[in-house]
């Protein structure tokens, strides 16, 4: 799926924009951005910050999620149990 053109006109795209597929994934960076930052951000903010700025964000909340899974899988797992040999009554 090109641009547009005319009977005859064999010309590809002719201006600097996102193809078809790289929209699907900036709309799915500011998506999860105002979705993860909770109303920090609005739609509008985040489509005009600059690509490295968001990428920077994208990377520090992946940062951030990360530490939490870690905390959780730790927290998760059994706490070790002592092996006590019982105790006789006398």
């Amino acid at each position: 799926m090109g641009a547009p053109s005319l009977p005859g006109f064999r010309l590809g795209q002719t201006f600097f924009g996102f193809k078809p597929e790289d929209r699907k994934i900036l709309h799915e960076h500011i998506f999860n951005l105002i979705w993860v930052g909770e109303g920090r951000w609005d739609w509008n903010t985040i489509y005009h910050m600059p690509t490295f700025l968001r990428k920077f964000w994208i990377e520090q909340i992946n940062r951030k999620h990360d530490a939490i899974n870690e905390q959780n899988r730790k927290a998760s797992k059994p706490a070790k149990t002592i092996n006590r040999a019982p105790i006789q009554k006398k």
